[in-house]
């Protein structure tokens, strides 16, 4: 069974996504990792983010593997260096780049076809599983996304005006909608969740409900009348 959970950045997917696996003891398929991996070979073999075809060879040939939050590329634990700042400010030059997802989102689908998984990302419901079992578009007003990531930024040190952070997140919904491949969009057959004022918890009860009552349908539509 597949879980796609999609919606921009700032609305709390990744949090609630792995807590909703653990809870319906899914597996959680971290498509944002995989794109941080392919930037991080990319940087470390010297190749240029506007080479397509290296990037797309770097994508096809990739070993990527997960067990938990653990992310291991070529058989190597590499969870910390995907995350450094370095490959989050290149990750969207890759990412935009149409064999480079082509290749990604096939390992994906080969990914999910192994077991049960609860994905998330901003494609998953449109071109990654465009027949997953349940979509969820998981999404927030503007300034409460603004206000969590002013407080993760202040976590880290960093002291930014929720002002601040709101012109950067319009900036960045503009490019994620607006993107020539993978582009944030809510599937039609979406089940919309605003996580307004919404504590971590409350949004995974909200959505283990969603995904339950779905099973629940599926269940009964798959029986045939005598």
């Amino acid at each position: 069974m597949i879980i796609a959970i999609d919606g921009p950045a700032g609305a709390g997917k990744s949090t609630v996504t792995r807590l909703l696996a653990n809870r319906l003891g899914f597996l959680f398929l971290d498509t944002g990792a995989m794109y941080r991996a392919v930037t991080l070979l990319a940087l470390e073999n010297h190749i240029a983010l506007d080479d397509t075809a290296r990037l797309a060879d770097l994508a096809r040939e990739i070993d990527l593997r997960f067990d938990g939050d653990v992310v291991f590329i070529n058989g190597e634990d590499r969870s910390a260096e995907i995350r450094t700042p370095e490959v989050t400010r290149k990750i969207k030059t890759v990412a935009d780049a149409v064999d480079v997802r082509e290749h990604l989102v096939a390992l994906q689908r080969k990914i999910a076809a192994t077991g049960n998984f609860v994905s998330e990302g901003r494609d998953q419901g449109t071109v990654a599983f465009p027949n997953a079992d349940c979509k969820i578009y998981l999404t927030a007003s503007t300034r409460f996304r603004a206000i969590r990531r002013a407080l993760q930024l202040k976590e880290a040190g960093k002291n930014v005006t929720v002002e601040e952070v709101i012109s950067d997140i319009n900036i960045r919904d503009y490019n994620d909608e607006n993107r020539p491949v993978g582009r944030l969009m809510k599937a039609e057959d979406a089940i919309e969740v605003n996580t307004d004022n919404k504590t971590v918890e409350d949004v995974v009860d909200e959505l283990e409900q969603i995904v339950k009552d779905r099973i629940a349908n599926l269940a009964d539509n798959s029986i045939t009348p005598a």
